[in-house]
Formats: structure tokens, C-alpha cells, sequence
């Protein structure tokens, strides 16, 4: 008997097809600039349901044991990716996705009682493994311990629309919609510290519609999508800049949304209207873009945030192009379409020597 359950144990590891196993077919996939500029962005994998990452069962298993259940996200806002694990805010569910990519598994977190949520768009976790929640339909920001137990809720009044948030030297940063600003809290207390900017429309630094934040450095980085710019802001609150600005060309925008930047310092951008994510550098030059609304694997569908990550790797490196070699992830979400998880590669050739007379034009660590 014991015989049995080994041998079916070892069935069910060797039909699974999820993440961890590349497909062998003539596909290749989308790199951006397109050829014969020298390639910068690579797709590498995309995602909607469980069944690709934790795979699907084999006929002769789902006839032994059962279907394995396919637990789809529906329409996702905002991800984070931190450690080993992959957070999806799904305004639909509503609740989250979490996805462990070290243990291969894909999870729903929808708690009830007095952690329920409505509407939650975007998240963050700090160094405590806390998980901080902006859920725009309660209109609070909602925290739950490392082991996903309802801690508590805060927020502003009732003209308090939290829609992204970003924890940053012991601060809680929100994006305050509802009031036209971003709000600092002390991470430990939770309580305001400051708001910013206190301004009216005519100034500006002022934030028609500020949706989604990052932080570099000294500079706090904000989406205003009433304004189509990223507008950007001391430790203050004292404005400084802003980054691109209404049009149909590279290096303006439509509707700008999620934001994250690189270790050196360049700016990602979500555009939902041109479907794409444009890069910019620190000073707001436009670097390039990649994605785009083709009806095809690997380009964006509605896309709304932008999140980066070097920690994980290994887990997608199988996926790279020959001759190139991985340095970030760049994870995107996608609200419609086959893919609402893409994960993207910033590549570089394994040779500096391939890099040609492109290295001056792309190379987007220069300043």
C-alpha cells in the first residue's frame, strides 16, 4: 500500500506543468526595441489562474484522485513582490492573490470579519513580513500581521480615497485621491505626520488625481493621472519636477498609472491608454517603451501597475533568449486579457562586446 502512495506521489510531480517547467515549442518570445537596435526588455512568463504556477494534473492523476481546481484572478490593480512571494490586489475577488514561487503554490487571502475587504487596489509589506492593504472601497488603509491576522484600519476622514501606498525610511507614503494629496504616516503609530502639497489647481504642485507612488533616493515619485505626469516631491513635500506630459509620442502620456523605479534610479511608467510601460531616467528623459495592446502573448491589455524585483531570478531565467543574461524582473499587471501577470526581463548581453555601436543610444544606466 505504502508502494502505492509513492508511486503515485511521483505521478502527479512529473505531470504537473506549471512555472517551474518551459514549454519546448517554436515560440519566441517578444523583445523590446525590436531588432536591430539592441534588445533592453525581454518577456519571459505570464500568469492569470493557478494552474500555471502550481501546474495541471495528468489525465491518469485527475482519474485516480480527482480535477485539481483552477482558481482564476480576475481583475487585478496592483502587485508586490516581496521576498519569494508575489502579492496580486484583486479588486474583484475581492482580496488578494498571493503566489509563493520557492513552494510553487497560488493561494487566495479574502479574509472576513473585521479584515474583509471591498475594494483593495494596492499593497505593501515591510520588514516584518506586515502586510499593509489600501482598500479604496472602505476607504482605509488595513494591516494584518505576518501571519495574515487582522491587526487594524486607519483612515483620514470621510473624503479619504486611499489608492496606492509605499513604506520608506520608518514613513507610510498614501496617495490620498479623495484630497487631492499624499499623506505621511509614522510606520510604528501609524498616526499623520504630514500632508502634501497644500496647494490649490493653480499651482503646480498640485495633484489633480494622484494614484500610485514610488520612492528613489531623497525623491518621492507620484502618478497624477488628472495631470498626465509624474510629478516629483522632496522628503518634504517640496516640489521639484515633473516628468512627462499630455500627447500620442514617446515620452508623453494618456493615462498614466503604476510607477516603480530601478537601482539606478529610472522611472517605469504604466500608460493604460497606450498599453504600454515607458522608461525614463531620473531627470525625465525618455530612455524607451515596451508592450503595447497587440492581441498577442507577452503585450499589455489594460495594464495598471508596475513593480521590480531582483530577488528572484532564478525562477524565471530559464525563459531568457541564448546570449543574454538576466539583471531585474519587471513585473506588470494586465486587467483584461490572457496574461494578468507578465513578468518582463531588463536583459543584457552575456558579452559586453555584443553590445555594439547601441550602447551609447540604450544603455539606460547612463545619465
Amino acid at each position: 500500500m505504502k508502494f502505492i502512495y509513492l508511486l503515485l506521489a511521483f505521478l502527479f510531480f512529473v505531470s504537473c506543468k506549471g512555472l517551474f517547467k518551459k514549454e519546448k515549442n517554436n515560440w519566441e518570445p517578444p523583445i523590446f526595441p525590436s531588432p536591430p537596435a539592441q534588445p533592453r526588455v525581454q518577456f519571459l512568463y505570464s500568469f492569470s489562474s493557478s494552474a500555471e504556477i502550481v501546474g495541471k494534473r495528468s489525465g491518469f492523476i485527475e482519474y485516480v484522485v480527482g480535477k485539481e481546481p483552477e482558481n482564476p484572478i480576475d481583475k487585478p490593480y496592483g502587485i508586490t513582490v516581496h521576498k519569494n512571494k508575489i502579492y496580486i490586489s484583486d479588486s474583484m475577488l475581492p482580496g488578494l492573490e498571493i503566489v509563493d514561487l520557492s513552494n510553487k503554490t497560488f493561494r487566495y487571502f479574502a479574509p472576513g470579519g473585521l479584515g474583509k475587504f471591498k475594494k483593495p487596489l494596492n499593497c505593501a509589506l515591510d520588514s516584518l513580513d506586515r502586510l499593509y492593504v489600501v482598500d479604496a472601497g472602505r476607504r482605509q488603509i488595513v494591516v494584518f500581521d505576518k501571519d495574515l491576522k487582522y491587526m487594524g484600519a486607519v483612515n483620514s476622514g470621510k473624503n479619504y480615497k486611499p489608492t496606492d501606498i509605499a513604506l520608506y525610511k520608518g514613513r507610510v507614503w498614501v496617495c490620498d485621491l479623495g484630497q487631492h494629496r499624499i499623506e505621511v504616516r509614522d510606520q510604528k503609530t501609524l498616526k499623520v505626520i504630514k500632508t502634501f502639497p497644500e496647494t490649490d489647481n493653480n499651482s503646480e504642485d498640485y495633484l489633480y488625481s494622484p494614484t500610485n507612488i514610488a520612492l528613489y533616493g531623497d525623491e518621492i515619485y507620484v502618478t497624477d493621472t488628472g495631470d498626465t505626469r509624474v510629478k516629483v516631491y522632496d522628503l518634504d513635500g517640496k516640489y521639484i519636477r515633473s516628468i512627462g506630459s499630455f500627447g500620442k509620442r514617446a515620452g508623453h502620456f494618456v493615462r498614466p498609472k503604476g510607477i516603480a523605479l530601478d537601482r539606478d534610479g529610472n522611472v517605469f511608467v504604466v500608460d493604460a491608454a497606450f498599453e504600454n510601460v515607458q522608461i525614463f531616467n531620473n531627470t525625465g528623459k525618455i530612455l524607451m517603451y515596451f508592450g503595447g495592446g497587440l492581441p498577442a502573448k507577452g503585450y499589455m491589455s489594460l495594464p495598471a501597475t508596475v513593480d521590480i524585483d531582483y530577488e528572484n531570478l532564478d525562477y524565471f531565467k530559464k525563459y531568457l533568449i541564448d546570449g543574454f543574461k538576466l539583471k531585474y524582473l519587471i513585473f506588470v499587471i494586465n486587467q483584461y486579457g490572457s496574461g494578468k501577470v507578465s513578468v518582463y526581463g531588463f536583459v543584457e548581453p552575456e558579452n559586453k562586446k555584443q553590445l555594439g555601436q547601441h550602447l551609447n543610444s540604450l544603455y539606460l544606466g547612463r545619465k
